[in-house]
């Protein structure tokens, strides 16, 4: 217990320069399909021939909520680039999510696990837990902890993945 305490210490303080790192996981890419809070369903696997980047998190992750308007940002810098954003809220109720929702104003889908179903899928230990998937379908690069989405490196390694 004290070891993942320090290790989410670690995450939630990391800085904002922080980059994506080669996934080293094994495996296909975890399924995911769930709803967004207005109902619509989203399949990853329907995002083939995209980069996605699948973030999962929470409405009590200060850097989750910090990070979110860089993440808008990011989708305007990426252009005509075929790229969404996934954002997984972790098992939380929608009331939570809504009022989050409303005040921090993500401009890409919020999808509800309310039973953390894919936590467990995607091995997620912390909030934030970021997985970049390439247009191939396969999960290419991660980052836990919050960052400046829309930092020229990250815009770039993101803009390459989708050019490969």
């Amino acid at each position: 217990m004290k070891k993942m305490l320090i290790l989410l210490l670690v995450l939630f303080t990391m800085p904002a320069t922080a980059g994506l790192k080669p996934y080293e996981g094994e495996g296909p890419t975890p399924p995911l399909t769930l709803t967004d809070i207005q109902g619509t369903m989203h399949d990853l696997a329907a995002y083939q021939g995209k980069v996605v980047l699948v973030q999962f998190w929470a409405t009590y992750c200060a850097p989750c909520r910090k990070e979110m308007p860089s993440m808008n940002r990011l989708i305007e810098k990426m252009g005509n680039t075929p790229f969404v954003i996934l954002a997984v809220n972790m098992g939380e109720t929608q009331e939570e999510v809504e009022a989050f929702v409303e005040e921090v104003g993500p401009e890409f889908p919020i999808l509800m696990d309310p039973d953390g179903e894919s936590i467990g899928a995607w091995q997620v230990f912390a909030a934030p837990s970021n997985f970049v998937v390439g247009a191939d379908g396969k999960i290419h690069y991660t980052l836990f902890g919050g960052v400046e989405w829309d930092d020229d490196e990250l815009v770039a390694q993101l803009k390459e993945l989708a050019n490969e």
